[in-house]
């Protein structure tokens, strides 16, 4: 003990490392200002119908490979109470890749390049090989819009924060966040368990990120919400990325065009699929 003061210099090795800068505002609030903020954006808008670009990655550490499909067009509608229409083109053809309809209860899908129509109910599926089938019209739909927190709902919130790379400066900032925890008791139990994490900037207060949980307490649903975007007189994150790691998928989608609260009629959730087109029917 008595030789460790000669020693100093062997014993640890100092080196400099990028300082990360903190925001010049940072915001403070109560969890019901949170509540109250997440309730009002979603009862603010009623449809939606947007012209974006998907971004598509199957694949990951469970699978030992990740594949990353070139990027294609196309459209969300949107229309509360859930109903939903997605559409993707394929590449430089410009022919329909899929068109998934659902009223909220059951959907179809349509795979034209495969010749087949998948039908069955927004339940959570069985997990196929196929991403294409594991996709239910609620993945999108509650990672579009994050669904309102009600009275029965449990909540916990935690201060954290998080370091990242501004891609502009190429300076290292740190992102402090507030993580909203909403949580529903059990039947005829005294556990609650989580159902939704929530975490926003404290920049500026908005949710950057959503995980959604299943009744065993796995992450289902992971949305990321990228930096707002003006859409004529709408604010919106500009992408969305939502991520299944159940699943090892991914979808990154880019808002190119945003029109909000248009009356949208019932057809336009139906898909108009060939005759003879075999149908496979999911439970």
């Amino acid at each position: 003990m008595l030789a460790l003061p000669a020693l100093n210099g062997c014993l640890w090795h100092t080196r400099k490392v990028q300082m990360a800068k903190m925001p010049a505002n940072v915001l403070t609030a109560v969890p019901e200002q949170l509540v109250d903020a997440i309730n009002k954006q979603y009862d603010a808008i009623d449809s939606l119908n947007a012209t974006v670009t998907f971004t598509a990655t199957e694949g990951g550490t469970l699978k030992g490979k990740e594949t990353t499909y070139t990027s294609f067009s196309g459209y969300i509608l949107l229309r509360k109470p859930e109903s939903l229409r997605v559409i993707g083109f394929l590449p430089v053809v410009h022919t329909r890749a899929f068109d998934m309809g659902s009223d909220g209860k059951t959907f179809q899908l349509w795979i034209p390049p495969k010749n087949k129509v998948v039908e069955g109910t927004n339940a959570e599926p069985k997990p196929s090989p196929n991403s294409l089938e594991n996709m239910r019209p609620y993945v999108f739909f509650d990672s579009l819009l994050i669904r309102t927190i009600g009275p029965q709902d449990k909540l916990l919130m935690t201060v954290d924060s998080d370091t990242e790379v501004n891609p502009k400066t190429r300076k290292l900032e740190i992102r402090p966040e507030y993580i909203l925890t909403v949580a529903r008791p059990q039947p005829n139990s005294n556990v609650e368990l989580a159902e939704r994490v929530i975490q926003f900037s404290r920049i500026d207060l908005r949710p950057v990120e959503e995980d959604i949980y299943d009744q065993n307490g796995q992450i289902q649903t992971i949305a990321t919400y990228g930096p707002m975007q003006t859409f004529g007189t709408e604010r919106f994150p500009g992408t969305i990325t939502i991520k299944r790691p159940l699943e090892q998928y991914q979808i990154l989608i880019t808002f190119q065009k945003l029109v909000v609260n248009q009356p949208l009629t019932d057809d336009q959730f139906q898909l108009t699929v060939p005759q003879g087109t075999p149908v496979q029917k999911l439970p």
